[in-house]
């Protein structure tokens, strides 16, 4: 299971949110600083998310995080503000590894498949982010149907894996909701990275035993409540 420590920039700085709201942000120094700790103790993969642009559609940050890019060389997954499939290639041409495609995936869903057959599906992530079992879109405002149905539309169009985050739980470090992770995978085939209440090495093992691809690291990693270097000998 692949273990991806998150860099969300927010304003030019690496910083985690509780619920996905902006004032109760807690910031942790520049993002370069931030993925060098992380691989410093192992990671070989992060989860970079522009906030910017999940909230605005901004370019904003494009400079911090193709630092993080060139000066890692590390695999880099990329959400937040692809609002097309020219913002999704402009990533993917400069170095970023995958892109994950959040609200683009639920208002052109065919972007989807546009990008599969560019650079492979392998490049594509679809964004499942749920709550009460829907999935929410911009900044998780607006809920837009079932999340498995969501889950397997994505997969016909040709993404290579899905990104669930369980937005119940999401930064609140209380730990996750397993059945939810254990429907999506029971129903699709393609790949689920989980996110969102990954406070204790129980929670771990819990989303390693259900067959989870990988898994995304914030709060709780950065509060120290849960140890990187514990996590990745786990999952190895």
């Amino acid at each position: 299971m692949r273990v991806f420590p998150a860099v969300d920039i927010l304003g030019g700085v690496c910083v985690q949110l509780v619920q996905g709201k902006r004032e109760n942000r807690t910031a942790y120094g520049t993002p370069l600083e931030n993925a060098r700790r992380w691989i410093s103790e192992g990671a070989d993969s992060l989860h970079v998310i522009n906030l910017d642009g999940a909230f605005e559609g901004s370019g904003k940050n494009a400079a911090q995080i193709s630092e993080v890019i060139r000066e890692t060389g590390v695999f880099v997954e990329l959400g937040g503000g692809i609002r097309s499939v020219g913002d999704a290639g402009h990533w993917l041409d400069i170095g970023v590894d995958r892109v994950i495609l959040g609200t683009l995936a639920t208002k052109q869903p065919e972007a989807i498949a546009e990008i599969a057959k560019e650079y492979g599906s392998e490049r594509v992530v679809a964004g499942v982010d749920a709550k009460g079992g829907q999935v929410v879109v911009n900044g998780w405002e607006d809920a837009v149907g079932d999340y498995i149905s969501w889950a397997k539309r994505f997969e016909e169009l040709g993404a290579g894996a899905l990104l669930f985050t369980n937005v119940d739980v999401e930064g609140l470090q209380s730990g996750i909701r397993s059945e939810p992770v254990k429907r999506l995978i029971e129903s699709v085939s393609i790949p689920v990275i989980a996110a969102g209440g990954i406070s204790s090495t129980a929670d771990v093992k819990t989303l390693k035993s259900l067959g989870t691809e990988g898994i995304v690291l914030g709060s709780s990693l950065y509060s120290g409540k849960i140890s990187l270097t514990e996590v990745l000998e786990i999952c190895r």
